[in-house]
């Protein structure tokens, strides 16, 4: 390619912002987000002295990147997200270089986004999980009983919805107050169940599941629906949605955030983190400790009614 070949950036960059416009058919909102990133990436060349498509290079857009999260004096930095989609924008203008043939090499395909930051897991006070507890068994008839079994079971576990609905009859040791948990990959765990969930699981054993059973084949299932098989993933979800609302809770709860309430109120009363792991069954205990991270409050809490000179 000749020097008079060599395809100048800002110019390249307006064709594929038309070829956006026209062949992919970009909303007006999309397209102008991809303009200011664009012209934001090719400023940023511009004062590297990169005039031509050619001459960028890979540690061109890796410091690209590592510029949109640190700022400068003309810019404050980004959140991860928004350098993300600026990258994502200048990903897109590398691979449309290549297929114009503008360059022979996507130096940009290597170049990661930034992951978005971990969201913290969501956990219900105590008093709200009581509360949505309660709800579920308020209709009184026979699948409230039901249903007020299933969510003791989830919080006084720390199972996931699909090990609570693949539970069999057979994996329950009531008398020893645990149950048989079959988790991700095939691997089993024992785990302790309380004395509320283990009262309102006999409860629904002895005086309501034997009403459900029908000649349906349901695999000896501990959760029947009303035709008599097995209590589905999306009918559990919709019990716990239901028994919040009559609750009041003001936030969306699903089946893991029983879960996540389970491993926080666990941590919030002095439980070894490594415990927590092997009810949660975790392989890993990096995966648990974030839930340590949930419990900052009352660290807090505790510090500051605790420290003689925690308060000012």
């Amino acid at each position: 390619m000749g020097d008079d070949d060599r395809a100048p950036v800002g110019r390249l960059v307006e064709e594929y912002l038309t070829h956006l416009a026209i062949e992919r058919g970009l909303a007006l909102n999309t397209l102008t987000s991809y303009r200011r990133d664009l012209r934001r990436y090719a400023a940023y060349l511009d004062g590297r002295g990169i005039e031509t498509v050619d001459e960028i290079a890979e540690a061109d857009v890796t410091d690209f990147l590592a510029h949109l999260r640190e700022g400068d004096e003309d810019h404050v930095p980004l959140s991860a997200p928004s350098a993300a989609r600026t990258l994502v924008a200048a990903r897109g203008f590398h691979k449309f270089a290549v297929r114009e043939g503008a360059v022979g090499r996507d130096v940009a395909a290597e170049v990661k986004p930034p992951a978005p930051p971990r969201r913290l897991p969501k956990a219900l006070p105590v008093e709200d999980v009581e509360a949505v507890l309660d709800a579920a068994g308020a209709p009184g008839t026979e699948l409230a009983i039901r249903d007020r079994a299933l969510l003791e079971l989830l919080y006084g576990t720390g199972a996931r919805i699909s090990e609570a609905v693949g539970l069999d009859v057979d994996d329950l040791d009531l008398d020893a107050s645990q149950v048989l948990l079959r988790g991700k990959g095939g691997k089993q765990r024992v785990v302790p169940v309380g004395r509320f969930a283990v009262d309102a699981v006999r409860s629904y054993l002895d005086d309501v599941r034997p009403g459900l059973v029908s000649a349906r084949a349901n695999g000896g299932a501990v959760f029947l629906n009303s035709r008599g098989g097995r209590l589905s993933r999306q009918t559990a979800w919709a019990v716990l949605a239901k028994a919040a609302q009559r609750a009041g809770v003001g936030v969306e709860v699903s089946p893991h955030t029983l879960r996540h309430s389970f491993a926080t109120h666990l941590l919030d009363g002095g439980a070894d983190v490594r415990v927590v792991q092997e009810l949660l069954g975790h392989a890993s205990v990096t995966t648990t400790q974030v839930y340590t991270l949930v419990t900052i409050d009352k660290l807090r809490e505790v510090y500051a009614t605790a420290h003689p000179r925690a308060l000012a």
